[in-house]
């Protein structure tokens, strides 16, 4: 059984040919997936925007309000680094409503992934760093609120520490967050997971399967989560425009199995989402594709 992946046409929203964000990234994994057979027309399932009072248990209606009819001020617009265009207003909400529906859908089957979020840079009153809403934070409070879950972990291993994941589930006892990410990058002032991982520059495969790998087993057994939101950036590449990290494409690989397995043979749910990552378009989508082939291959194994 192939594990159900969530995706919606207008998750690509047109931008600036000049713009640094990789936005078409979206629309090209998926027919990425599609073309290497590793999503078929019968998995994908298409969300719907978030509701805003599920919204609003993470953003205040003051900060969604004013994206969303674009009357955030220019600083406030320079700090996330994206126009509040109609397309990518719809875009924002709809990423929401994908990991929320990549959540359920992995407490239905054990695992799910997404083709988008990772947005771990929005705090409740502001975005950053391209993130305008924090998809997960917002998928788990939605999930919390419902009773779904009583305990939730979210494993982030996108190269730039989840700061506003971090501030936003602060002195939480229901959400363990933890963070694996370079040391010395974006954001300069770090907030406090509760569990960072500090790592230098140029660190490569082995030396980043040595300092993570330990750590994820322990945690589970100590946290034992109903569900873990995994974050598998894929912006530690060597090659990666925006990491200081040294991975390449067969140590991404290796790390994505590593955490769903991890997970998987507690029996803990995964609901991945792909977090950053920068770099020309080709290489970029493929990248990206790992987490799913990572799911395939896991999901086989492990008889899901």
């Amino acid at each position: 059984m192939r594990p159900p992946l969530v995706y919606h046409p207008a998750y690509s929203a047109p931008l600036p040919s000049s713009h640094r964000f990789p936005m078409a990234k979206f629309r090209l994994l998926h027919d990425h997936l599609l073309q290497r057979d590793l999503a078929r027309p019968e998995q994908l399932h298409q969300p719907l925007p978030i509701p805003r009072r599920a919204l609003e248990l993470v953003h205040s209606r003051r900060y969604h309000e004013a994206f969303s009819r674009d009357q955030l001020s220019r600083q406030e617009q320079r700090r996330i680094g994206l126009p509040a265009t109609r397309p990518l207003v719809r875009r924002s909400w709809l990423a929401v409503g994908g990991t929320l529906l990549t959540a359920r859908l992995a407490l239905e089957h054990g695992l799910a992934c997404h083709l988008a979020g990772g947005t771990h840079h929005a705090f409740p009153d502001y975005g950053s760093g391209f993130c305008i809403f924090n998809d997960v934070a917002v998928a788990a409070q939605v999930l919390l609120a419902e009773g779904a879950v009583t305990r939730l972990m979210v494993i982030d291993l996108d190269v730039h520490q989840g700061d506003g994941t971090a501030a936003i589930f602060a002195g939480d006892g229901r959400v363990v967050t933890v963070s694996a990410h370079a040391a010395s990058n974006f954001p300069l002032r770090k907030q406090t997971s509760d569990h960072d991982l500090a790592l230098a520059d140029g660190l490569d495969d082995a030396g980043y399967l040595a300092a993570v790998g330990p750590l994820l087993p322990d945690l589970l057994e100590q946290g034992r989560p109903d569900l873990v939101l995994y974050n598998a950036g894929v912006d530690p590449h060597r090659d990666d425009r925006l990491g200081r990290l040294a991975l390449s494409d067969t140590g991404l690989l290796l790390r994505d199995r590593m955490v769903l397995e991890a997970c998987l043979r507690r029996g803990i749910p995964v609901a991945t989402v792909i977090g950053g990552g920068y770099d020309a378009l080709p290489a970029l989508v493929a990248r990206h594709g790992l987490v799913f082939r990572a799911a395939a291959e896991t999901g086989l194994l492990l008889g899901l």
